[in-house]
Protein backbone atom coordinates (compact mmCIF):
# COMPACT_ATOMS: atom_id res chain seq x y z
CA UNK A 1 0.00 0.00 0.00
CA UNK A 2 1.51 3.45 -1.08
CA UNK A 3 1.57 6.00 1.80
CA UNK A 4 -1.25 8.28 1.36
CA UNK A 5 1.32 11.40 1.82
CA UNK A 6 2.95 10.66 -0.63
CA UNK A 7 -0.37 11.52 -2.80
CA UNK A 8 -2.26 13.78 -0.73
CA UNK A 9 -4.94 15.14 -3.11
CA UNK A 10 -5.58 11.76 -5.07
CA UNK A 11 -5.56 9.63 -1.64
CA UNK A 12 -8.26 12.59 -0.70
CA UNK A 13 -9.77 11.82 -3.55
CA UNK A 14 -10.07 8.10 -3.08
CA UNK A 15 -11.49 8.86 0.51
CA UNK A 16 -7.98 7.14 1.72
CA UNK A 17 -6.19 10.55 3.57
CA UNK A 18 -7.00 10.24 7.24
CA UNK A 19 -6.21 14.19 7.51
CA UNK A 20 -9.84 15.33 5.96
CA UNK A 21 -11.62 17.28 7.70
CA UNK A 22 -14.49 18.07 5.11
CA UNK A 23 -15.08 18.23 1.15
CA UNK A 24 -15.69 22.17 0.28
CA UNK A 25 -16.29 23.73 -3.23
CA UNK A 26 -12.92 24.50 -3.55
CA UNK A 27 -10.75 21.22 -2.19
CA UNK A 28 -10.42 19.25 0.67
CA UNK A 29 -9.81 20.88 3.90
CA UNK A 30 -7.39 18.75 5.53
CA UNK A 31 -5.80 19.36 9.31
CA UNK A 32 -1.94 19.91 9.45
CA UNK A 33 0.69 16.57 9.95
CA UNK A 34 2.12 19.04 12.70
CA UNK A 35 0.43 20.73 15.12
CA UNK A 36 2.56 23.13 17.14
CA UNK A 37 0.06 25.58 16.65
CA UNK A 38 -2.49 23.49 17.33
CA UNK A 39 -5.45 23.79 14.92
CA UNK A 40 -2.99 24.15 11.81
CA UNK A 41 -4.81 23.25 8.43
CA UNK A 42 -4.07 23.22 5.03
CA UNK A 43 -6.73 23.68 1.43
CA UNK A 44 -5.56 20.96 -0.84
CA UNK A 45 -6.88 21.76 -4.60
CA UNK A 46 -8.37 19.03 -5.82
CA UNK A 47 -6.79 18.24 -8.67
CA UNK A 48 -3.37 17.98 -8.37
CA UNK A 49 -2.04 19.44 -11.77
CA UNK A 50 -2.70 22.12 -10.81
CA UNK A 51 -0.28 24.16 -9.28
CA UNK A 52 -1.25 28.27 -9.04
CA UNK A 53 -4.32 29.46 -8.03
CA UNK A 54 -4.35 31.71 -11.93
CA UNK A 55 -4.69 27.65 -13.09
CA UNK A 56 -8.06 27.82 -12.28
CA UNK A 57 -10.32 29.59 -14.06
CA UNK A 58 -12.40 32.06 -12.80
CA UNK A 59 -14.94 30.84 -11.32
CA UNK A 60 -12.92 27.49 -9.86
CA UNK A 61 -10.84 30.24 -8.31
CA UNK A 62 -13.29 32.06 -6.75
CA UNK A 63 -14.51 28.74 -5.16
CA UNK A 64 -11.36 27.93 -3.97
CA UNK A 65 -10.56 31.12 -2.44
CA UNK A 66 -14.10 30.87 -0.79
CA UNK A 67 -13.06 27.85 0.12
CA UNK A 68 -10.02 29.22 2.17
CA UNK A 69 -11.88 32.11 3.78
CA UNK A 70 -14.16 29.46 4.93
CA UNK A 71 -11.49 27.02 6.74
CA UNK A 72 -9.72 29.65 7.88
CA UNK A 73 -12.91 31.34 9.76
CA UNK A 74 -13.55 27.68 10.77
CA UNK A 75 -10.08 27.36 12.25
CA UNK A 76 -10.38 30.78 13.74
CA UNK A 77 -13.74 29.76 15.62
CA UNK A 78 -12.35 26.41 17.12
CA UNK A 79 -8.93 28.02 18.34
CA UNK A 80 -10.37 31.26 19.61
CA UNK A 81 -12.76 28.75 21.81
CA UNK A 82 -9.98 26.19 22.80
CA UNK A 83 -7.19 28.81 23.77
CA UNK A 84 -7.56 32.37 24.98
CA UNK A 85 -4.29 32.73 23.38
CA UNK A 86 -5.53 32.31 20.54
CA UNK A 87 -4.78 35.61 18.32
CA UNK A 88 -5.49 34.79 14.75
CA UNK A 89 -5.12 33.15 11.43
CA UNK A 90 -2.60 33.64 9.17
CA UNK A 91 -3.61 32.52 5.66
CA UNK A 92 -0.43 31.53 3.05
CA UNK A 93 -0.53 30.23 -0.63
CA UNK A 94 3.16 29.67 -1.29
CA UNK A 95 3.98 26.46 -3.28
CA UNK A 96 7.39 26.81 -2.51
CA UNK A 97 7.79 23.11 -1.57
CA UNK A 98 4.68 21.18 -3.20
CA UNK A 99 3.74 21.50 -6.39
CA UNK A 100 0.27 21.09 -6.16
CA UNK A 101 -2.05 24.59 -5.16
CA UNK A 102 -2.80 24.37 -1.37
CA UNK A 103 -3.36 27.14 1.50
CA UNK A 104 -1.96 27.33 4.64
CA UNK A 105 -4.12 28.43 7.94
CA UNK A 106 -2.00 28.73 10.51
CA UNK A 107 -3.47 29.65 13.80
CA UNK A 108 -1.23 32.23 16.24
CA UNK A 109 -0.89 32.25 19.76
CA UNK A 110 -0.09 34.52 22.43
CA UNK A 111 2.18 32.14 23.91
CA UNK A 112 4.31 31.85 20.74
CA UNK A 113 7.94 33.29 21.68
CA UNK A 114 8.02 36.92 21.59
CA UNK A 115 10.88 36.81 19.13
CA UNK A 116 8.51 34.89 16.44
CA UNK A 117 4.74 35.93 16.97
CA UNK A 118 4.90 38.87 14.83
CA UNK A 119 6.49 37.34 12.45
CA UNK A 120 6.32 34.03 9.82
CA UNK A 121 4.94 31.13 10.58
CA UNK A 122 8.19 29.48 8.16
CA UNK A 123 11.04 30.90 10.96
CA UNK A 124 10.29 28.65 13.33
CA UNK A 125 13.13 25.86 13.02
CA UNK A 126 12.87 23.38 10.42
CA UNK A 127 12.82 20.95 13.64
CA UNK A 128 9.29 21.58 14.06
CA UNK A 129 7.98 19.86 11.33
CA UNK A 130 9.90 16.48 12.46
CA UNK A 131 9.16 16.88 16.81
CA UNK A 132 7.03 13.50 17.15
CA UNK A 133 5.85 15.88 20.37
CA UNK A 134 3.82 18.40 17.83
CA UNK A 135 2.55 15.45 15.45
CA UNK A 136 -0.69 15.39 14.53
CA UNK A 137 -2.43 12.47 17.05
CA UNK A 138 -6.05 11.56 19.17
CA UNK A 139 -4.52 14.46 21.84
CA UNK A 140 -5.63 16.96 18.61
CA UNK A 141 -9.35 14.96 18.07
CA UNK A 142 -11.23 18.00 20.24
CA UNK A 143 -9.92 20.66 17.75
CA UNK A 144 -10.18 18.69 14.75
CA UNK A 145 -13.98 18.15 15.48
CA UNK A 146 -14.54 21.57 16.71
CA UNK A 147 -13.00 22.36 13.08
CA UNK A 148 -15.23 20.06 10.95
CA UNK A 149 -17.96 21.58 12.63
CA UNK A 150 -17.73 25.17 12.25
CA UNK A 151 -16.77 23.76 8.56
CA UNK A 152 -20.03 21.68 8.02
CA UNK A 153 -22.01 23.25 10.58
Amino acid sequence: MIDWRLDRIGSALRGENPTVLARLPGGFAVIGDVQWLPGYCVLLADDPAVQRLTDLPRAKRLAYLESMDRLGEAVERACAEADPAFRRVNLEILGNTDPYLHAHVWPRYEWESPEIVGKPVWLYPASKWRDPASALSEKHDGLRAAITRYLTG
